[in-house]
Order: C-alpha cells, then sequence, then structure tokens
C-alpha cells in the first residue's frame, strides 16, 4: 500500500499532509556528523553504500518523516561523464577539467560511478517501512552545467551565463550530454526502487525568461518525458529554485507531476497562478526553521491552510541549514501532524 507521500505526489488530498525535509540527512544531525567524520569525508561516505543507505534513514529513525530522500549529491553526474570531483574542506567540490576551458568530447563516461548509487536505493528500500515513500533525484541540466563550466560554485554563474550567449551551440551539448545521463540516473534508482523522483534546478533564478525556456524548462521537459516513457507511475517532482513567476509556466510546460516552490514565493500566489489540482511541495523558509519558535509555527500553519485546497508536501522552500536545532524540527513537525483540513 502506498505511503501518504506517494499519494500526495500522485494527486490524493487527504487530511493530514506528509512532510519531508530538503538535506533532512544532514549536518545538522549529531548522528551524520559522527558517521561522516568516521569514513572520513562526504564522496567516501556516499560511495559506501552501508553508510549512504544509514545516513539517508536517519531522520526517518529520529522524526519518522513521511519521505526518505537518497543521500547523494548533484554532482555525481559529471562525475560519472568522467569530471574529477573532490570536496574541499571549508571550499565546497571542485570539479577538473573546468569545461570552460576543455571541451565536453574530452571526458569519457564512466558508468561505475553510478552503480553504488543504486546500491544504496535498493538496501534503503529493503529497510523502509511500506508507509514512508523512497525518493531518489538528480540536479538539472542547467544547475548541474554552472558547476561543469565554472569547476565550483558561484554566486552569479557567471561562466556559464556567458558560454551560453557566447557558444550556445557548444553549452547545449553540455546540457543535451548531463540530460542523457540524468535520464539514465533517474531511470536507474527508480528501478532500484524509489518510488518518485525530484529533479533540483537550484540556480534556475540566474536566468532571464527567454534563457529559463532553453535552458530550465526544454531539458527538464525532455528529460521528464524519457523518464516516464521508461518508468511510467514514478512521479516527477520539479524544483526550480529562484523561478519566482516563471514556476507557473515551468510547472505547466515540463510535464512533472509536482512541483516545489521556495521560500521567496508567496504562497497565495502559487496556490491560485500553479495548475489546478497540481501537487506543490514547500514552502518554509529553513531560516525561520534555524530561528523555530511562534512565528515558525505560525508560518507553518499558514503555509498549510494556504495549500488546503490541493494536494500538498510539506516542506522547506531548500535545504535545512546545519545549524538547526533538532528541538525546532520536533516542533515543526508536530505542527505539521496536528494540522487537518
Amino acid at each position: 500500500m502506498p505511503g501518504l507521500l506517494l499519494d500526495t505526489l500522485k494527486g490524493t488530498n487527504g487530511s493530514r499532509r506528509p512532510l519531508w525535509l530538503m538535506r533532512q540527512a544532514g549536518r545538522y544531525l549529531p548522528e551524520y556528523r559522527a558517521l561522516r567524520a568516521e569514513k572520513g569525508g562526504f564522496l567516501a561516505l556516499v560511495y559506501d553504500c552501508e553508510a549512504a543507505a544509514e545516513v539517508t534513514l536517519q531522520p526517518i529513525d529520529r522524526f519518522g518523516f513521511d519521505g526518505a530522500i537518497l543521500f547523494s549529491d548533484i554532482l555525481i553526474v559529471p562525475y560519472a561523464m568522467g569530471q574529477d570531483l573532490q570536496f574541499l574542506a571549508g571550499e565546497g567540490p571542485h570539479l577538473s577539467p573546468r569545461l570552460a576551458d576543455a571541451a565536453l568530447a574530452s571526458l569519457e563516461m564512466v558508468p561505475e560511478r553510478l552503480t553504488p548509487i543504486y546500491r544504496t536505493v535498493q538496501l534503503c528500500v529493503e529497510r523502509l517501512d511500506d508507509t514512508k515513500t523512497m525518493l531518489g533525484f538528480a540536479g538539472s541540466p542547467w544547475t548541474v552545467a554552472t558547476y561543469m563550466v565554472n569547476g565550483e560554485g558561484s554566486r552569479d554563474q557567471h561562466a556559464a551565463r556567458e558560454m551560453a550567449y557566447g557558444d550556445p551551440a557548444a553549452f547545449k551539448a553540455i546540457i543535451d550530454g548531463i540530460a542523457d545521463v540524468t535520464v539514465e540516473y533517474l531511470v536507474g534508482q527508480a528501478r532500484a526502487g524509489a518510488e518518485a523522483v525530484q529533479l533540483f534546478d537550484s540556480w534556475s533564478g540566474s536566468l532571464a525568461p527567454d534563457e529559463f525556456e532553453r535552458w530550465v524548462i526544454a531539458p527538464n521537459a525532455a528529460i521528464t518525458a524519457r523518464f516516464k516513457q521508461q518508468c511510467p507511475g514514478v512521479p516527477v517532482i520539479g524544483f526550480p529554485k529562484g523561478a519566482g513567476e516563471k514556476l507557473a509556466a515551468y510547472a505547466r510546460e515540463t510535464g512533472v507531476d509536482a512541483v516545489g516552490v521556495d521560500e521567496t514565493v508567496d504562497p497565495v500566489w502559487a496556490a491560485r497562478e500553479l495548475p489546478a489540482n497540481m501537487p506543490v511541495q514547500g514552502n518554509l523558509d529553513p531560516l525561520l526553521l534555524l530561528s523555530g519558535g511562534k512565528r515558525m509555527t505560525d508560518r507553518a500553519k499558514f503555509v498549510l491552510d494556504c495549500f488546503a485546497d490541493r494536494p500538498h508536501v510539506f516542506n522547506l522552500g531548500h535545504g535545512i541549514g546545519k545549524e538547526t536545532p533538532i528541538a525546532h524540527v520536533e516542533d515543526l513537525l508536530a505542527t505539521v501532524r496536528k494540522w487537518s483540513r
């Protein structure tokens, strides 16, 4: 019997709201910090299937969230495409060679870098209660390309935007290459047992409307269509962070089953402008969860009320912060669990 989260993603609007949090398996949990220190770093933890499954399930064991999201990273795709990936202390991820300096054709696919991720999904599914939903994920092509081109994160995605304007053919080849591997990656996760998948487009907000159509909507629509051909019945959640009013076009045109809403979007607007009956996910500000207290719980109730007339998955507007107190998560969970239509 499908869990509450999966039912909601398929369009059921029940009396209780499912809840999970982006980055719920992470540094705010003492058990995560202990295991990461034991394994010697982030990437080592991702590729230790037993440990990665344990991390994936830690927030389920502690809080009983309705969904478990795979513990991994969006940069596994460029790593599998042949770039070297390192997570340096205090600096974040580094990819080499930078595609601002090297051609995509110089990379050689390393498919075995995807295989352990599928095993992690299998282990999680074996251990999850039937009432919980296993979520897979990948980064969307635009966001992944910003890292591949620049070699690391940046505030304004300058290198990728410059290439997209200056050499659109070369940039499209990168986007298309990412899309091909992303379809394979998501299909692999679904065949390993993921019951729904999410596409993270964390940097979509840096694009003008016409560029958003070209580099966000079109590639995500292609991925979604190809994924659904191979995995019918597995819902796709699209999360174009920072899209603002472009979110409505994204929801209409990409073919995703549900859409994630970040904290900058007015939930009143989202409830009015997004396609009727489309499941929505979001959108409490992670900083409100960090602060806690009545203002946080009042806002959570407001979000719940705004989306009362459609299927809604309660979540944050982005990932939970590493300094967030456990008690605040427990308060949020209690607030959402008590709410009913």
